[in-house]
């Protein structure tokens, strides 16, 4: 006879007369099998019942039963609650000792883990909430133009006065202080707001450097305002909702060196530059003496660097004014560059004298210009004989974008 696994361990003298019977089952049960696998699987326990397979309505629970009781003390008629013991049969490896048999793991296909899940590991601080995404900062507005918008032309007609603050003799904006001008030129822009379809923007065209009879320190001819100077005139303006252009008469400089003296106020979005060949001179030619001009070429580095400029710092199209009476004032100039969107190119007819001469002078300026050049008009207070109407001005073909007076 084999020798049976799970064989029960010694017990107590009053359990004797019950556990022979037992035994006896026992070991004929072990004879029996002992050909048979050595370990059968256990039944699965499942929730609520004290073994699997037990129907005893006196179960009891194996984890609290007395380690050296028997079989008798489950119930009391010596009935045990071991898996069979309703008399439904005994599996010969499912008999350990009542006693130190432990309870059988949970079969997980069977259904739920009864036992309870383990406790959260505490932390140091509460979970914290998903952050939101960082959002971007707001970018800054765009800079506009005065009275709003980007594009300077189409869309705006321009209306100006031309000179130098402080000086009566150079035109008409050193006639008056500056809150008298910023009045006179609105009360001029007016008159011509019922004539165009285009919103009209009231301007400044601030004389920057002046030609000069004599050389000066750096012998160029020209005398150049300080930023310092012009900014009280600008500030002011620009406060007033008025648009500006800066002058240029170089004398025997380049347009380039002179405008890049204005870098800073040419940084603001409603100032725009002026470039009069008139004051252009070549060595050896004095103001009033000859005719100054000015080559395609100078204009055009000229025009990329202030299209850069106003590029890279965001600013709206910007004025680039062109003065011109005579066709040799600008040489080359079907070859002028006025492909830059961020400027509007402009060539001013500022010639004086009667209407019929200034006409003429008008169709030879507007019928050689390149395409793509829009045009403005002057009228002369005092060399204009007699100076046009606002009405007769805008009838002119093509119809000007800017006028000023002088």
């Amino acid at each position: 006879m084999s020798k049976c696994r799970n064989s029960p361990r010694p017990l107590g003298r009053r359990a004797i007369p019950a556990i022979l019977v037992l035994l006896s089952l026992i070991a004929a049960g072990c004879t029996s099998t002992s050909t048979a696998d050595p370990v059968a699987p256990a039944p699965a326990v499942t929730a609520g019942s004290s073994t699997a397979g037990s129907s005893n309505t006196g179960s009891s629970d194996p984890g609290s039963s007395d380690p050296g009781a028997g079989p008798d003390s489950a119930s009391g008629d010596g009935s045990s609650a071991t898996a069979g013991s309703s008399g439904t049969g005994i599996s010969p490896s499912a008999a350990p000792d009542p006693s130190s048999a432990p309870v059988s793991a949970p079969n997980l296909s069977s259904g739920p883990d009864p036992s309870p899940a383990p406790a959260p590991v505490p932390t140091d601080s509460p979970a914290a909430s998903p952050l939101p995404a960082p959002s971007s900062p707001a970018a800054p507005p765009a800079a506009e133009l005065p009275g709003g918008g980007r594009t300077l032309f189409p869309g705006h007609l321009l209306v100006a006065l031309y000179g130098q603050p402080g000086i009566s003799g150079l035109g008409v904006l050193g006639q008056q202080d500056t809150a008298a001008s910023i009045e006179r030129v609105k009360e001029l822009a007016a008159k011509y707001a019922p004539l165009s379809k285009s919103p009209v923007l009231p301007t400044f065209e601030i004389i920057a450097t002046v030609a000069s009879s004599g050389a000066g320190d750096d012998g160029n001819y020209s005398d150049e305002s300080s930023i310092a100077d012009l900014r009280k005139t600008v500030d002011a303006a620009t406060a007033a909702g008025l648009y500006v252009v800066l002058d240029l008469q170089p004398g025997r400089t380049d347009f380039l060196t002179q405008a890049r003296r204005y870098t800073e106020l040419l940084r603001q979005s409603n100032v725009g530059l002026a470039l009069d060949p008139e004051w252009r001179l070549k060595p050896g030619q004095r103001h009033l003496r000859q005719i100054g001009s000015v080559s395609s070429a100078e204009i055009n580095e000229t025009s990329a660097w202030l299209a850069d400029l106003t590029a890279q710092a965001g600013l709206p199209q910007k004025l680039l004014l062109l003065h011109q009476f005579t066709l040799s004032m600008i040489k080359q100039e079907s070859t002028l560059d006025v492909s830059h969107p961020a400027l509007a190119v402009v060539i001013q007819m500022d010639g004086q004298g009667s209407p019929e001469t200034k006409q003429s002078t008008w169709d030879a300026i507007t019928e050689v210009a390149p395409a793509g050049i829009r045009f403005g008009w002057k009228n002369f207070y005092s060399k204009d004989t007699p100076m046009v109407s606002p009405a007769d001005t805008m009838s002119k073909k093509p119809t000007p974008v800017l006028v000023s007076y002088e």
